[in-house]
């Protein structure tokens, strides 16, 4: 529990991350480098048809990360691309809901992609899922769940909770010219939290590529995937 993570009061956006534990040490500091974006229609984030489904949803999307990393007692400099989400409402899944798959997306073009789907007791999507994409002058497009298809290409089964999980993905956005394969960088990347919210879930690192207008393009992102191991209770 040695950790904390702030914003700088005098320059929006700007934050610092310190994590202790043991011999290992994070140490971060981020600064946007493109605008805070928010999600949805004015910042409310529709998950439902229900009455209170829907969340305040915001993101800085691409954040110039530099700071260092302790292994040990050795110090390494490093440098990366951050995203940092904000999300928070008080509405509980609808009954015919189990959960979500979320994806967020940094191409090496300077623009970045997010897009859930709630997933339905008999695997379609919500009519309320949809996404984002931010373009490189940091302008917001919302999409919603119409303009973008999901396809899981693969699956991955936990030894410990036993759930299956989609493990890769082809995501298309038509009316883009996007086309995108994604893959974990690490197959178990499952998070069991006996000592927390006691919710079985996956969530983490991916590496996507694909062609955009035609041409290639790489880039990286994050995926959470709630409700394989049982429905989600909020």
């Amino acid at each position: 529990d040695d950790w904390r993570a702030e914003a700088a009061t005098d320059s929006p956006g700007v934050h610092t991350l310190v994590a202790r534990d043991g011999t290992h040490v994070l140490s971060l500091s981020l600064q946007p480098a493109k605008p805070l974006v928010a999600h949805g229609a004015a910042g409310i984030s529709k998950k439902g048809k229900e009455v209170g489904q829907a969340s305040h949803y915001y993101s800085f999307t691409r954040l110039t990360t530099s700071g260092t990393l302790t292994i040990d007692g050795e110090s390494f400099d490093v440098t990366g691309t951050s995203w940092m989400d904000h999300e928070f409402g008080s509405g509980d899944l609808g009954a015919d809901q189990v959960g979500w798959d979320w994806f967020s997306i940094q191409l090496e073009d300077n623009s970045e992609l997010m897009l859930y789907r709630m997933r339905l007791k008999d695997g379609s999507s919500d009519l309320a899922s949809s996404g984002a994409i931010v373009f490189s002058d940091g302008r917001r497009r919302h999409m919603e769940v119409t303009d973008f298809e999901i396809e899981s290409t693969g699956t991955w089964t936990s030894h410990e909770s036993k759930a299956t999980y989609p493990a890769t993905w082809q995501l298309k956005f038509p009316s883009l010219g996007i086309v995108l394969d994604v893959v974990p960088l690490l197959a178990d990347q499952e998070l069991r939290t006996s000592r927390s919210s006691r919710v079985s879930y996956w969530e983490g690192a991916v590496a996507v590529t694909g062609t955009k207008q035609g041409r290639p393009i790489k880039g990286q992102g994050y995926v959470e995937l709630t409700g394989y191991a049982e429905r989600l209770k909020m």
